[in-house]
């Protein structure tokens, strides 16, 4: 019966937000992650690097779901390939990066988020070859591999470390934004996503969404003053930040439609023509 019930109110507030102009949800969604923000800032006060571990473990989280799709269902339909190649091509440069620089917490679950999608990748290619639809995964990552790469060469931290390893990192944090990119246009084609696959991506957008309050919550307590490097030609952070909030925001849309099919009541997901 509270079950019911509650099912009953979520629809209730899936159909006000539906019957809402555009710009009122824009609103809506804006006010509803700075209220996100505030949140987590008063939660965490003391170290705000905690939200990067904890992107890396709800990333983690999402590959853990995809492995239970493979193994119980024995289907990759709805995978992009691409997108968990262009995943594995980042994480290795991070690990690389991180190994080289400092070895840490985001080492191990940089390792083991690896090794996982790197048996996602085998089960597509090999063992679940014949329901891998290639015809949907149609988008070249040399498109994504090739931009983030040049952008990487001309922008990246300046520090103590070897400019190969500054050039590497920022190659990963670019193409980190964008790897998601051939899933998103998979599913967009499919038009009907299947819960494993929808579980997966909403939690790349949670992931985004802790990566991303750090970024905005680290300008708030230094007020602003990363902000103020580009007078002294310092492009990393802000173009960081861009790379942060541009996957947030390609993953937001997605986010938006799995929430209201789950507050619907609905399995499948369905997405907008």
């Amino acid at each position: 019966m509270g079950q019911k019930r509650d099912l009953s109110r979520a629809q209730m507030l899936s159909g006000f937000v539906r019957r809402q102009s555009m710009k009122v949800k824009i609103l809506m969604g804006v006010t509803l992650f700075l209220c996100a923000l505030v949140g987590l800032r008063l939660l965490v006060k003391d170290n705000i690097r905690h939200f990067f571990v904890a992107a890396e473990v709800v990333h983690a989280a999402g590959i853990l779901v995809l492995i239970y799709k493979l193994t119980k269902t024995k289907t990759c339909s709805g995978l992009s390939l691409k997108s968990q190649e262009l995943t594995a091509i980042f994480l290795a440069v991070r690990l690389a990066c991180s190994t080289m620089i400092e070895a840490d917490i985001h080492t191990v679950l940089d390792f083991a988020t690896i090794v996982s999608t790197g048996w996602v990748i085998y089960m597509i290619r090999r063992k679940l070859k014949a329901t891998y639809i290639k015809e949907l995964d149609d988008m070249p990552i040399y498109y994504l591999l090739v931009p983030c790469a040049i952008l990487a060469v001309i922008i990246h931290p300046y520090t103590h470390h070897s400019r190969i390893s500054r050039i590497m990192w920022a190659f990963s944090v670019f193409l980190e934004s964008v790897s998601v990119a051939p899933q998103l246009r998979m599913m967009q084609k499919a038009k009907m996503i299947e819960p494993f696959t929808a579980h997966y991506v909403f939690a790349l957008g949670v992931a985004r969404f802790f990566a991303c309050a750090h970024w905005i919550i680290q300008i708030y307590v230094t007020r602003g003053t990363y902000l103020f490097f580009i007078t002294a030609g310092y492009f990393w952070f802000p173009v960081a930040l861009l790379a942060e909030i541009v996957q947030t925001f390609i993953l937001a849309d997605f986010c938006y439609y799995y929430v209201k099919s789950v507050m619907d009541g609905h399995l499948i997901l369905r997405m907008p023509i």
